[in-house]
């Protein structure tokens, strides 16, 4: 891809719902939307179909994510377009930053970028979903809330070639706080299939979102992967945000001493 198309897109590219919200949560969701704002609806070379798979978003996440913020009066914020113009969940030294290749397809517009388109992608909404976020959580820090950091994502039944049984699955890395009484509580039902670093883990590349707000910050986090064929209608997303809520609110109480980073709004950045 030769001449950069950075002059004919807008700003926009990340929401903020719920700022205000009193619960214990910031939910993210970096791969919210399938949008491809002119001209990157015409450069990527990326089809119709193309634009409606998995490989452009995380069909269903943004539902269950709006589901978890409303149940538990918490912020909530997700980016407003596809992750194959920029992928939010990646250092912005990774090569899958901006990805050419996504799983088997091809991104053919993706590929050899100039310094100056990578920089605009940055800035249209790497930057400011990540700065948004940071934001979000030290207007709560400054009003004294408990804050825990969860995003929500969905994963493919099927991954090149091979079948995914889990029905969810719970990302964490050092912080174990909210993923054993989630998982716990996920396994007391009976009839799911419960994946504890499954079907990614923080090693395959996928937790810098959580890490950086989370981890970094020594609050309590997780990341959610729902396989997306449980979330494909309205009704499915709000199942999965009815029983996950609860779920999420006692673990979070049950982990935060008076004292802990949770009550204290956590360490600064």
């Amino acid at each position: 891809m030769g001449e950069s198309p950075a002059n004919g897109v807008t700003s926009g590219a990340v929401a903020i719902e719920n700022a205000a919200g009193e619960g214990a949560f910031v939910f993210v969701c970096d791969h919210a939307s399938n949008y491809f704002p002119p001209p990157y609806d015409q450069c990527l070379g990326v089809t119709e179909t193309e634009k409606s798979a998995h490989i452009s978003w995380d069909p269903g996440a943004l539902g269950v994510a709006k589901g978890l913020a409303d149940r538990l009066d918490s912020p909530l914020v997700h980016t407003t377009i596809s992750r194959l113009i920029i992928d939010c969940n990646r250092d912005e030294d990774r090569d899958d930053l901006i990805p050419s290749l996504s799983e088997t397809t091809e991104i053919s517009g993706n590929r050899d970028l100039p310094e100056d388109e990578k920089s605009f992608r940055l800035d249209l909404v790497h930057r400011p979903f990540h700065r948004a976020i940071d934001e979000v959580i030290e207007a709560r820090r400054e009003r004294g809330l408990a804050t825990a950091v969860v995003s929500v994502h969905s994963f493919t039944p099927v991954y090149k070639g091979r079948s995914r049984p889990w029905e969810i699955g719970l990302i964490s890395d050092r912080d174990r706080s909210l993923a054993e009484p989630v998982l716990a509580g996920l396994e007391t039902l009976g009839d799911l299939t419960v994946g504890d670093n499954e079907p990614y883990a923080p090693s395959d590349g996928v937790y810098y979102t959580i890490h950086r707000h989370g981890e970094d910050r020594q609050l309590p986090c997780l990341m959610i992967e729902i396989r997306n064929d449980e979330i494909t209608t309205p009704d499915q997303e709000t199942h999965w945000a009815d029983l996950l809520a609860p779920l999420l609110a006692e673990a979070v109480h049950a982990g935060s001493p008076a004292d802990g980073p949770l009550a204290a709004g956590g360490a600064d950045a």
